[in-house]
């Protein structure tokens, strides 16, 4: 018994010791590194958020470095979550569309006088993360309130596969459901896109492409929850004054559409600095992507226009794919956002993707797009998907519950 004993000890100590170092490690690379300002919803809570992130990410590169398993993937099992028991107000269906994974939330009853309204929802994840199980709460909770028909894309993921071939599942996927409506009791002239994160950046590319078609019903709308949208300048407002708010730096905005593109790291500083854009491309695009037009009271957390920097033709032709519209399609053309539908912008004030969503808020209503902005004043990028749960945050359900406000509006 003695023995037994004390070799539990030794094993609890084994084990212990480690964590009890990672997470200090954590709790010191958040202090060091992380800025929290005190507008956030309960910081606190979001520190807490942000050491259990970094504590999987070091955890991962330890098995990465012994040959177990490469850090990406054990991020990927710590953040997939799993599907939830029965739900009895939801039907849900694991199915595939043209070898996609998809995920289709029905609520249960039957309306005999109509059918229900479509959304189609692409997850976030900065390409690399996130799945169906880790926002099947969202869509869930969405279907219900709402009571529509929401069909969750699984689209691969990166770096296994490599640009374009996300934004092509997510068209793909959602051309078969838009073809196959009326199977699920959807109503095709009432289907919606939406996306969270790099989520939304996929809804917006394939609200364009779809919105061009003719052999197919125009999307009803679109929800774009706080997107990504270019890659033309990383020196917005938003990215100087919330470069490193967790649980998104901006060298990890940068850092993921590298791994996406399949290109090396070692470019990330120069591009970071704006020296992969070509002066004719930053005339072209810089009065849409601009900080004049972003407004002044989000300028006022300490904004500096950034200098000159010379363009750096060998960065330019690492990343030139970033600069195309199924990449950055806040630089689509006129006449391309002109068929946009309406459309619901969400937007968070401590996210460093928060200019993105105001400049395509404001060129779309140039172009006489109808516009609902949901501005989250204490907000962070990711906040949307923390609306239930131990680690809530209230404007995480008051930005899901605004969604549900605009799908009843249509």
């Amino acid at each position: 018994m003695e023995l037994n004993y004390g070799f539990l000890v030794i094993l609890l100590e084994t084990l212990i010791v480690p964590f009890v170092l990672l997470l200090a490690w954590a709790i010191y690379y958040d202090l060091s590194k992380s800025e929290i300002p005190p507008g956030i919803d309960q910081p606190m809570k979001l520190r807490i958020l942000h050491w259990l992130l970094i504590l999987a990410s070091s955890l991962g590169k330890i098995l990465e470095n012994l040959c177990l398993c490469s850090e990406i993937h054990f991020i990927r099992y710590t953040q997939e979550g799993k599907k939830l028991g029965e739900d009895p107000q939801l039907n849900i269906k694991d199915l595939t569309f043209d070898g996609i994974p998809v995920r289709i939330y029905q609520p249960r009853g039957s309306k005999q006088e109509q059918r229900r309204r479509g959304v189609i929802f692409f997850h976030g994840g900065g390409w690399m993360f996130g799945s169906i199980n880790s926002y099947d709460h969202v869509c869930r909770y969405i279907s219900k309130e709402s009571d529509s028909v929401i069909a969750s894309v699984g689209y691969h993921l990166a770096p296994e596969q490599k640009y374009p071939s996300q934004f092509k599942d997510c068209l793909t996927a959602s051309i078969h459901f838009m073809k196959t409506a009326e199977d699920y009791g959807v109503d095709p002239a009432h289907i919606v896109l939406s996306g969270d994160s790099v989520g939304g950046n996929f809804a917006a590319s394939v609200c364009q492409a779809l919105s061009t078609r003719s052999d197919l019903t125009k999307p009803q709308a679109q929800i774009l929850i706080y997107p990504g949208l270019q890659a033309l300048d990383f020196n917005l407002p938003s990215y100087q004054q919330n470069q490193a708010v967790p649980i998104l730096y901006r060298e990890h905005v940068i850092g993921a559409a590298l791994q996406y593109l399949n290109k090396d790291l070692s470019v990330l500083e120069s591009v970071m600095q704006g020296c992969h854009v070509p002066n004719d491309l930053r005339t072209r695009f810089g009065k849409w992507i601009n900080s004049e037009n972003i407004p002044d009271e989000f300028k006022a957390r300490g904004y500096k226009p950034p200098s000159a920097t010379a363009f750096l033709s060998e960065v330019y032709e690492v990343v030139k794919q970033a600069l195309e519209t199924t990449f950055s399609p806040l630089m689509a053309e006129d006449a391309v956002l002109r068929q946009l539908p309406r459309t619901c912008i969400v937007t968070c004030e401590y996210d460093v993707l928060r200019d993105d969503g105001i400049l395509y808020k404001r060129r779309l209503e140039e172009n006489g797009v109808p516009v609902t902005w949901c501005h989250i004043e204490n907000g962070f990028h990711g906040v949307i998907n923390l609306f239930d749960g131990v680690l809530a945050f209230p404007s995480g359900k008051r930005g899901i519950n605004s969604i549900i406000s605009f799908l009843k509006s249509l």
